[in-house]
């Protein structure tokens, strides 16, 4: 069953994408800008990723930062001014600093330090309300006291609860008493006394204390695993140095402007040109801290942990071991480049990795999972072919697949004019070469984009020449307002017949840009979900020459199709809409505070393919009416929409007979779905690798349904 299990997981991740932080593209901008190196980090801001992709990283200092020296430097004030400066000056969103930006910026860096409100009390916000109206004035004085007298509070919260819940684990807690606890407190009030504050933490301590019951953990051991976590959890806090702080403080500012712009501080920026410069080695997967969570961030294709389809976006790392039989840390609440250090080591060796699904319903278990340290291999990384074949009116169709994980190009080999340097579209032009020639040659290509987050700008606009003949493909907006057309101009086109681009909402960046261009040319039809919605341009700023002062990731333009519409925020919305596009407004950059809202500019001049108006309408019915007669695709539905309110739920019940119930009734419930699915499919009994490596992806499958039908109707309508 195992096998069918990771199956009926890939299909899940396949038809509801997890949060991306798409790359960025590459760019130019005017002045200094343009002499900068692009970003490919995007997303959360206020959080400093480490990848588990390299085997080295830089290790935080580990002794304990004197409270009483906490405060601003001479170099956080020259960095505020240079930060203030760019904002205002380069951002492609000018945002006043006024009275409004500093309530914001107030609530993103109490959100920073206490997400879940757990340690500081409506007292000491209170406290600090002069703060929340101020922040502004101290930006601009670049006087940031308040900043640091606000953390040094904080931080002596941690320790207070800290103690608490060390002294709870002392007492006996009875498990028969119903009653839940609330573990996601993002909209919660503060703790108006400490006997509020208390109660709180007597559900967290007791809940810590059921999960690793449920988990067959001894009394014993888990007493001492809980008292290490609890410890951990100040010990990570005491250590946060002044730059750590004050990079807090700033990317609560550029968070409140916009959410692809950050700040690095000088340790930062050197770890990103450390993990730049070293060699694809781990386990492929980027990493954050969220709360007291390591959480993936993105799973890299061609890594250990993408080839074992067992590891997702938004899983929750709590549990690291090395080798076959080494003991199970528990991470929790460990700094990231700890966590890090223990999940790093040499090519061929063996790590264990505790997760607890992203998308499982609080209160489940952790499932356990065996990783072989390995490079990320590229070539997983390439475009690759397949063939789908369907039957679509009375007739065999045999569809070319050619799946791109991301937007690449050997920049250093392009640049030295080898004559054998990878790119996407050298690639792909040799992938349609092989499946149309011959006498088996296909019958329409589908250009599978699903979960590719972007890469080269330069390949998105190449890619797209090969299936138009010239003309524009993406226009770029910078902060003055200014708007530059790139275009294809190469005439030769490597393939004109049928065409289909697939997407989820894990499509992003430079996807988005050629998704946009076949749609508005009307070169092929767009299927699946709406996209991501990145639109916008990043820009990387040393503040100083010596790099004392960190770096700024700023937005600097923004991207616009051919038909002058913008890609930011809305996405491309598929021709065609799949089932799995529900709840498509709280996706990608539609579900991000302060994001650029679409906007439009004037269209470029451009042919479209054909002077036929296609229209979808019936293709779309004839898609609706065969999924909701297809068992696979009823019981894909099932399984995101119990992740839907897996994701909505807020609390959990503190009764162990109750969760060991729910617990059951929930694998069962997964079990009788994937036997289902495997039935639907007619697999055999025998759960052999094979069986499995047979199972079709039922959306890349169903994508084929669509173009088959598309060709059919043409075919029709040419008699």
């Amino acid at each position: 069953m195992q096998q069918y299990s990771q199956w009926f997981s890939r299909q899940c991740r396949r038809s509801l994408s997890h949060r991306h932080c798409p790359k960025n593209t590459q760019s130019s901008a005017a002045g200094q800008l343009r002499r900068s190196r692009v970003s490919r980090f995007g997303g959360r801001a206020l959080i400093v990723v480490f990848t588990a992709l390299f085997s080295v990283a830089a290790m935080p200092d580990s002794r304990e930062v004197a409270l009483e020296s906490l405060g601003p430097t001479k170099e956080h004030r020259h960095a505020t001014a240079g930060i203030l400066q760019l904002m205002q000056r380069y951002h492609y969103k000018r945002v006043p600093v006024g009275d409004k930006l500093s309530e914001q910026i107030f609530d993103r860096f109490l959100e920073a330090l206490d997400p879940q409100r757990s340690f500081l009390m409506a007292s000491d916000i209170r406290e600090f309300d002069d703060a929340r109206h101020g922040l502004d004035d101290a930006l601009r004085s670049a006087r940031l006291d308040p900043v640091f007298e606000i953390f040094k509070r904080f931080r002596v919260r941690v320790d207070e609860r800290a103690r608490y819940a060390q002294a709870l684990l002392k007492r006996d807690f009875d498990f028969t008493i119903d009653e839940n606890y609330v573990f996601n407190r993002e909209d919660a009030q503060w703790a108006l006394t400490p006997e509020v504050m208390d109660e709180l933490w007597r559900k967290r301590v007791k809940n810590d204390v059921l999960n690793l019951r449920l988990a067959e953990q001894s009394e014993e051991k888990l007493i001492k695993t809980l008292e290490d976590r609890y410890e951990r959890m100040t010990r990570r806090v005491s250590q946060l140095t002044a730059n750590e702080v004050f990079q807090f403080f700033v990317n609560a500012y550029t968070l409140s402007v916009e959410p692809h712009t950050s700040y690095f501080s000088p340790r930062s920026s050197e770890n990103f040109k450390i993990r730049m410069s070293l060699s694809l080695e781990g386990i492929g997967a980027a990493l954050q801290t969220e709360n007291e969570y390591t959480v993936v961030q993105r799973v890299i294709a061609g890594g250990p942990a993408a080839m074992s389809e067992q590891v997702s976006a938004e899983d929750r790392i709590v549990g690291v071991g090395d080798g076959e039989d080494g003991e199970i840390v528990d991470v929790v609440s460990w700094p990231l480049a700890d966590v890090v250090a223990l999940i790093r080591g040499p090519k061929g060796s063996t790590v264990r990795l505790k997760i607890l699904p992203g998308k499982a319903p609080a209160g489940s278990q952790p499932k356990l999972i065996t990783l072989v340290r390995d490079k990320i291999k590229l070539e997983e990384q390439a475009a690759k072919s397949s063939v789908v074949e369907t039957a679509t009116g009375g007739r065999t169709q045999r569809f070319g697949v050619i799946d791109l994980p991301t937007f690449y190009l050997d920049t250093a080999g392009l640049a030295q004019g080898l004559p054998d340097y990878r790119s996407t579209t050298r690639d792909v032009r040799r992938l349609l070469e092989e499946l149309t020639s011959g006498d088996r040659g296909v019958d329409g290509i589908i250009v599978d984009l699903r979960g590719n987050s972007g890469g080269s700008l330069l390949e998105a606009i190449e890619l797209t020449g090969i299936f138009i003949e010239t003309g524009p493909v993406v226009q770029i907006r910078d902060s003055s307002g200014r708007v530059k057309v790139d275009k294809d101009t190469n005439p030769l086109v490597a393939y004109s017949g049928p065409l289909a681009v697939l997407v989820d909402r894990g499509s992003a960046s430079a996807s988005e840009i050629f998704a946009a261009a076949i749609q508005d040319y009307g070169r092929g039809v767009v299927l699946g979900e709406p996209t991501f919605g990145k639109g916008t341009v990043q820009s990387v700023v040393p503040l100083d020459k010596e790099g004392k002062l960190g770096q700024l990731k700023v937005t600097i333009a923004q991207f616009f199709r051919v038909n002058g519409e913008g890609t930011q925020h809305r996405g491309v919305v598929p021709d065609v809409l799949f089932p799995t596009a529900l709840d498509s407004d709280a996706q990608g950059e539609r579900g991000l505070d302060n994001a650029l809202p679409w906007a439009e500019v004037a269209a470029a001049n451009y042919k479209e393919w054909s002077d036929t108006n296609t229209d979808y309408t019936d293709v779309q019915a004839r898609h609706e009416s065969r999924y909701r007669d297809n068992k696979s695709f009823s019981l894909l539905i099932e399984e995101l929409d119990a992740q839907r309110v897996a994701r909505a739920q807020r609390h959990v019940s503190l009764l162990e007979s109750f969760r060991k119930k729910e617990n059951l009734e929930r694998a069962a419930d997964r079990e009788e779905r994937e036997e289902l699915f495997r039935k639907a499919f007619g697999a055999s009994t025998s759960n052999t690798d094979e069986d499995q490596e047979n199972f079709p992806d039922i959306i890349l499958h169903e994508a084929a349904n669509v173009l088959g039908d598309i060709i059919e109707s043409s075919r029709v309508s040419s008699r």
